[in-house]
C-alpha cells in the first residue's frame, strides 16, 4: 500500500484532533448531514453544545479529517465508566463525512483512529447508536466489526402541532392577550 505522501494530492487525507478553530466548520458540516430528512426520529439533536460538551470532556476523542486544508469529516466520542464496573466504555456519539466524499473510506479512517485512541485509554467496548432505518450506517458499522444489533424504541411527542379535534386555549395562541377575552 502506498504511503499517503505518494498518493496524488487530491487523495491525501489527514486525521487530527479537532481544535477550537474547527468548531464552526464541524458544526455547519453536521448541520448539513444530520437533518430531519436524514433521520426523522433523531432523538439526539445536532447543535453547538454537542461539539463543545464533547470537546471539553474528551478533546482527544474529537477528530477531524482534513484534505487539502479543508475539513471533510469528523468523529466525536467520549468514554464512560460505570460505577462498580471494571469496564470502561467508549461511545462514538457522532461520525460525519461530507456527502459527496462518503465512498472514499474517510469514515473508516476516522473510526480506526478513534478506536485506537479509545483502546489506549483502556476502553473495552465501543458503543454506537443509529436509527434502525439507517441502513447505510448499519452497513458501515457492521463493516467496522460491530455486531449484536439491538433495536431500541424512542418515542416523541411534538408539542408544536395542534391535535385534531381539540381547541387550543387562547392563552397558548401567540399574540392573544388574556385580557381581551
Amino acid at each position: 500500500m502506498p504511503e499517503e505522501q505518494d498518493l496524488p494530492k487530491e487523495k491525501r487525507l489527514r486525521i487530527r484532533e479537532m481544535n477550537i478553530d474547527d468548531f464552526s466548520t464541524v458544526f455547519h458540516l453536521g448541520e448539513d448531514i444530520f437533518t430531519a430528512e436524514y433521520s426523522p426520529s433523531l432523538y439526539r439533536t445536532w447543535d453547538e453544545y454537542e461539539i463543545t460538551t464533547l470537546f471539553n470532556s474528551d478533546s482527544e476523542l474529537c477528530l477531524v479529517a482534513e484534505a487539502e486544508g479543508q475539513i471533510v469529516g469528523f468523529a466525536l466520542g467520549t468514554t464512560v465508566e460505570k460505577h462498580h464496573s471494571a469496564w470502561k466504555y467508549g461511545y462514538l456519539v457522532w461520525l460525519g463525512v461530507r456527502p459527496f466524499m462518503q465512498k472514499l473510506r474517510i469514515g473508516a479512517r476516522l473510526f480506526r483512529e478513534i478506536k485506537r485512541r479509545m483502546r489506549e485509554q483502556g476502553v473495552r467496548m465501543i458503543i454506537i447508536d443509529t436509527d434502525a432505518e439507517n441502513e447505510a450506517a448499519i452497513r458501515f458499522f457492521t463493516k467496522q466489526g460491530f455486531n449484536n444489533i439491538q433495536k431500541h424504541v424512542y418515542m416523541t411527542l411534538n408539542l408544536g402541532r395542534k391535535r385534531k379535534g381539540k381547541k387550543r386555549d387562547a392563552a397558548a395562541e401567540p399574540g392573544k392577550n388574556l385580557e381581551s377575552r
